[in-house]
């Protein structure tokens, strides 16, 4: 009985495969769709659609995953009250997240350029994210992004956005 025992435990030892992690290292190009929410001055607001490429690599050290992106939104958010509308949004992003094996969680630092009809400023962005592999060269993932922009507004106002984007992306 306790040959039999052993046996099996063997046997369930060696046939369970182990999960593997995803290795994210590599080049990627993709598409964006997303929600824009913007604060302006004076109590002016809008939200709109956002749609738009990104391009980026990521390096892969185990646990532990670094990458840069280039990404690009276009929107025509009206703030309202004569303040103008926001146009585009264009981010240098530095990616850094935990390798959970089947998905990437990651934080993200950068900068932000936004282009409205009034002015264009330069900002922070920061905000974070999950990617979920689909297959051996797909990724989906979603983003909640920050970014407050300084005189950009008919009336030199600044303006707070919000970004939230869904995404497919191919990986080289």
């Amino acid at each position: 009985m306790k040959v039999l025992k052993a046996f099996i435990v063997a046997s369930l030892m060696t046939s369970a495969a182990p999960a593997l992690a995803e290795d994210w290292t590599g080049a990627y190009a993709g598409f964006s769709f997303g929600y824009t929410d913007a604060d302006g001055p004076n109590g002016t607001s809008g939200n709109d659609a956002s749609f738009g490429p990104h391009i980026g690599y990521d390096r892969d050290f185990g646990n532990f995953v670094l990458g840069g992106e280039l990404e690009y939104n276009r929107l025509s958010l009206n703030l309202g009250q004569g303040e103008g509308s926001l146009d585009s949004m264009t981010r240098l992003k530095l990616r850094g997240g935990y390798d959970f094996g089947t998905a990437l969680g990651y934080v993200v630092v950068g900068a932000a350029r936004a282009e409205t009809s009034a002015d264009n400023d330069t900002a922070a962005v920061y905000g974070i994210g999950v990617a979920y592999p689909i297959g051996e060269n797909f990724v989906i993932s979603g983003e909640a992004l920050r970014q407050n922009f300084d005189d950009v507004t008919r009336s030199n106002g600044g303006l707070d956005a919000n970004v939230f984007n869904l995404r497919t992306t191919f990986r080289f």
